[in-house]
């Protein structure tokens, strides 16, 4: 079902910048728009889910969305929100993250509707052929310096300095825009608000270069509620190629969001209509113990973003630490397993220290550090407190050896009953 794709934005909370004249044409006419991605790497990452998503609420509108993999810009960097020059990657790593990136991409638009079905380009294929004085001369001439370094991209770096390479790159987007625009009569770009800049540089490019028709929109950047980036772990970015973040770090990413980005994020990160997603959060609000938007969010972007199966199986992952036993976690693959204990606190022992054994005060007090003392030690597993792969330890003179250990490696130590240890022998 079509609708207003500028009020689909508003509503969610997404609309930061638009050209005037860009409301209007998108409701008087099917309108082919794009957005660009620099291959930085061979995966997209979930800050890149907001502009994703976008040309895909643009093609559900009605529209045409042209995704564009920066293969050619890609080898410049873009100096947009960056406070320092990136290092120039290699033709073979671009290429490598290129197809990378174009394989995601693949996944969630559609390309195959006839009507208005994606289309997937790459600027290196215009530019590779391109001669540095031809570009200058035919391009570079139609924007002035001062205009140029008007641009906050630019003006942000001038106190630390800007290589002419990375202040080309605005030129270079613009020439996309330009060239998209001759080609496929594309006429909207749109990005995250940081490239007001860049896009409006293509607008003005357009206009002087050949008159035509030419319009820009873009969204917020996502915050976290607490001030913190979006999209960031202690481990690193949460990446959309499972071999990067496994769908269960994935699926736990959102199942911990906060209840305040929840009420944010299932307006930017889903497809609910606004009366469902309205009727969610109220229903939320009742209970957020229950944390409903934090499942709905972990639900729709597992199942988006690799498969229900995957979704199925995170669920399940999840629920084997808490309610599973040692059964269900040594049948874990060694890579989920550990998964299930990434942010639980490790330690490494040697394994010739419990080859012949060790008691159990000595391994959780002085091998491990779970305790500070074995005084303190002692007294919770007197109490019933200390599991050891989730028996309880009943017996202060229990000896620990290798005999205990999962997939001949691993001890999970339990303290309480939320406290989780990890301890691995090498």
């Amino acid at each position: 079902m079509k609708f207003d794709f500028v009020e689909e934005l508003k509503w969610r909370g997404l609309l930061q910048d638009i050209m005037p004249g860009t409301e209007d044409l998108l409701k008087k006419e099917t309108v082919t728009g794009y957005i660009g991605f620099d291959p930085t790497a061979d995966s997209l990452h979930i800050g890149h889910l907001t502009q994703i998503f976008t040309l895909l609420r643009f093609q559900k509108a009605g529209h045409k969305p042209i995704a564009l993999i920066g293969g050619a810009t890609g080898m410049v960097g873009d100096p947009s929100g960056k406070s320092a020059e990136r290092n120039l990657l290699d033709e073979e790593a671009l290429n490598k993250n290129v197809a990378g990136i174009k394989k995601q991409l693949e996944k969630f638009l559609d390309f195959t509707d006839k009507a208005n079905g994606a289309v997937l380009v790459n600027n290196y294929d215009w530019m590779k052929d391109y001669s540095f004085l031809h570009f200058i001369r035919d391009i570079g001439k139609h924007l002035t310096v001062s205009y140029m370094m008007a641009k906050d991209s630019v003006k942000n770096r001038l106190e630390n300095g800007m290589s002419f390479t990375e202040f080309s790159y605005q030129l270079l987007q613009a020439y996309d825009f330009y060239k998209l625009n001759q080609s496929h009569n594309c006429k909207i770009q749109m990005g995250g608000s940081d490239q007001w800049g860049n896009i409006t540089s293509g607008t003005e490019l357009i206009r002087r270069k050949s008159g035509g028709e030419a319009y820009a929109l873009t969204t917020q950047l996502i915050r976290k509620a607490d001030g913190t980036k979006f999209g960031k772990t202690e481990s690193g970015s949460v990446w959309l190629d499972k071999t990067k973040t496994s769908p269960y770090k994935f699926y736990q990413f959102w199942i911990n969001t906060s209840d305040d980005d929840a009420k944010n994020w299932i307006k930017v990160f889903t497809f609910f209509s606004k009366a469902e997603t309205e009727s969610m959060i109220a229903e939320h609000e009742k209970d957020p113990g229950k944390r409903l938007l934090q499942k709905a969010l972990a639900k729709e972007l597992t199942s988006i973003v690799h498969s229900l199966e995957d979704y199925d199986s995170a669920v399940e992952t999840s629920n084997i630490l808490f309610t599973g036993g040692m059964k269900e976690l040594s049948q874990l693959d060694e890579a989920t397993f550990l998964d299930v204990f990434d942010g639980v606190q490790q330690f490494s022992v040697q394994r010739s220290d419990i080859e012949k054994g060790t008691g159990v005060l000595d391994l959780l007090a002085e091998k491990t550090k779970v305790f500070p003392s074995k005084g303190e030690a002692r007294k919770m597993v007197q109490g019933g407190g200390v599991s050891i792969n989730k028996e309880k330890v009943e017996n202060l003179d229990l000896i620990i050896n290798t005999e205990h250990l999962i997939k001949n490696k691993y001890l999970i130590i339990q303290k309480g009953k939320k406290n989780y240890y990890l301890c691995s022998f090498n």
